[in-house]
Formats: structure tokens, sequence, C-alpha cells
């Protein structure tokens, strides 16, 4: 059975309250202090560099000493390294340091990708994780949303680059990973990548995660860097989800499975992936992006995860 932080009851065992402690309520308290931030603004102290992955030119941002064990923050389709930027800090004052770039064909790493005519594929997207981790210490990694299954193949094919494994609003089901979303699944079956490609960039640009106006700036301008065929091809991809919990779960090392009660997916579907991996699971009171609402119960949880022996 998966163990449950982060929520008032947890889903796989519903009739038992988690205990609970004073850490808990304070960073709830500072989650909803949150208030309207500039995300283009650098993380004071934080350094960019252009990491020469095998795809191409990553853009990267780094906070902490390198010295620190190290974490690696890895974004989704449509995303970018800033949608850490209340979690690099937090990170690096608890002694880490904290790492992300932005994915292949996203928003300052539009440059990198396949060779003309040639698609978005798997291998990648791993490759580049690969190289990365490879340019380092052996990292906390984490993986947002489609970079999720992105860093279970990574963590099963290179278990020795991992230290631990989050997974941030992963897509929970192989396969068609959209056949259990919320409401509109059942579109996912009649829909093209690229339109539903398109149903996605949609809900972004008027945003329904309702988030506040800096914020929605801030995403519907990178829109204007991000290769529209890039985001096609990630959607397409996630219609074709490997299942790599198997292979995670037997390399043994810790892995949480974060969510939110708000999600896209139910929060079943997480605790279903979360018994296959072995993994904690954690459900914030929040929507698709816990690490923009909720990063203080994120952290604290991460934080929790990196102290567990392998």
């Amino acid at each position: 059975m998966a163990a449950c932080y982060g929520y008032r009851v947890c889903v796989t065992a519903p009739h038992h309250e988690p205990v609970r402690d004073p850490s808990r309520d304070d960073a709830e308290a500072r989650d909803a202090a949150i208030g309207e931030i500039d995300w283009t603004a650098p993380v004071p102290g934080s350094r960019a560099s252009v990491f020469t992955a095998p795809s191409g030119p990553l853009a990267v941002v780094s906070l902490g000493d390198p010295a620190n064990p190290r974490v690696v923050l890895v974004p989704g389709a449509t995303g970018s390294k800033e949608d850490f930027v209340l979690m690099l800090p937090l990170l690096a004052e608890a002694g880490y340091y904290v790492q992300s770039y932005d994915l292949a064909g996203n928003y300052q790493s539009a440059p990198a990708g396949p060779p003309e005519g040639e698609r978005y594929e798997y291998p990648l997207f791993v490759d580049d994780l690969v190289a990365f981790l490879e340019s380092g210490a052996p990292a906390h990694l984490l993986g947002y949303s489609f970079a999720g299954i992105v860093a279970q193949l990574v963590t099963a094919a290179r278990p020795e680059l991992v230290r631990s494994l989050t997974l941030l609003t992963c897509p929970p089901d192989p396969g068609n990973s959209y056949r259990h979303v919320k409401r509109i699944g059942w579109l996912s079956t009649y829909l093209t990548p690229r339109q539903g490609a398109g149903l996605m960039i949609w809900g972004v640009r008027t945003n329904k995660n309702k988030v506040g106006p800096s914020r929605l700036a801030f995403v519907r301008s990178r829109f204007a860097h991000t290769r529209r065929e890039c985001v096609d091809d990630i959607v397409r991809l996630m219609k074709h989800a490997p299942d790599a919990a198997g292979a995670v779960r037997a390399t043994g090392i810790p892995t949480l499975v974060a969510t939110s009660a708000h999600d896209l997916w139910p929060v079943e579907r997480y605790a279903l992936l979360a018994e296959r991996l072995g993994a904690r699971l954690a459900v914030y009171e929040t929507g698709h992006s816990p690490c923009e609402t909720t990063p203080h119960q994120l952290v604290r949880d991460m934080l929790a995860l990196f102290d567990t022996p392998r």
C-alpha cells in the first residue's frame, strides 16, 4: 500500500486519518500566502546557461552550491524551467544544488529538436535527460507532467543517475494516457494529435487553469517560442505512453507520486500508479501545477523522500 502525504485523507486507505505534523500546517500557510509574482524575473542568485544536449542547445537555470547534492527538475509540454521559480530557492536553502532546463522544442530550448523531417520521439527526450544527468552528480529527479514519463524511462534505463524520483502530475496510465482525463477523456479516441494539442493550447490561452494575470501573461508569451510541431508530437507520444512502472519499481529508487485533488486525472488513477511503483502518494488541494501553487508542501514531501534510504 502506498504511503500518503499532503492530503486530509489517504486515497489508498480512505478510512484512516494520516498523522499530521507541525511542518504540514506551516507549509500550507506559506502556500496560501503566495501572491502575484513576476514569472520572468530570474531567481536571485540563479545562473542561466546553455547545455549542449544530443538534440541541441537546452536553456538551463541553476541555483545553489554545485558541491551540494543535486536536484534536477524537468518541466512538461509547453512548460519551462520558470515553472519551478518558487521551488528553486526552497530546495537551495535546504542545502541542494538545483537545476532545471526547458525541454527540446519548448520556450528557450526551441532550437533543439530532431533532424529536419523527423519527429520528436521518446528517445530524443530520454537521451537529452541522460546526457544532462551525466554532466554532473547523480540527482534527485522530478519529472512534471509529460516529463514524468521521460523520467521513468530514464530511471529504468540508468538508475545509477537517479537518487530519488518525483512524478508531478504525470499522466498516470500507460497507452492512451488521455483516456481517463476527467470529463473529456473519451474525446481522446477521436482527436488527432494536432487536434489534441490545439485543445490543450486553447485551454492554456483561455486560462482554464485559473492562474493570476502575471502567470497568464507569461504562459501565453511562451507560445511565441515553443514549436507547435513539438507540442503535436508530445500529444502523440502521450497517446502511446510506455509502461515503465515495473522497471522503475525494480530499481528500488525511492519514488513519490505527487498530484492534486483537482488535476486533469482523478486521484484514483494516481493511487493505482503509486501502487504499481511501490511509491508514496501526495495529493494537494490545487490544480495541475503544484510546483506553482503549493511549492512549500511539495518541497516538504520531496525532502522527506530524499532522506529515504534505498
